[in-house]
């Protein structure tokens, strides 16, 4: 079950980094609660899933989830750069996020 709470926690973390961009430097208010109350969700998966994950696994994956998926978003609601390059670190973080996995204890 950490696991997922874990999965749940990255996933509000690629939300409250997306819907950031949509509050305008906090001054469109609903955008700005979205943003909050989606960076607690996130916070409270990510504490229910190092009650049982070693919290360098965790953080790292969560961290990794939120930058792998947040860059991704990016690319395909933003038209942000999908370079060669940039596809070949984010392969490099879902690879690094699959090993701890696979070597989490």
């Amino acid at each position: 079950m950490a696991w997922i709470f874990l999965i749940i926690a990255g996933v509000l973390e690629i939300f409250w980094a997306m819907s950031l961009r949509y509050t305008d430097g906090f001054t469109n208010l609903s955008w700005g609660i979205v943003t909050i109350l989606s960076g607690l969700a996130s916070f409270y998966f990510l504490a229910q899933a190092i009650r049982t994950i070693p919290i360098g696994t965790g953080y790292a994956v969560w961290t990794g989830i939120g930058a792998a998926g947040t860059a991704v978003i990016g690319m395909i609601l933003f038209a942000e750069s999908s370079a060669p390059s940039r596809l070949a670190c984010i392969v490099l973080i879902v690879a690094g996020i699959i090993g701890l996995k696979l070597t989490s204890t």
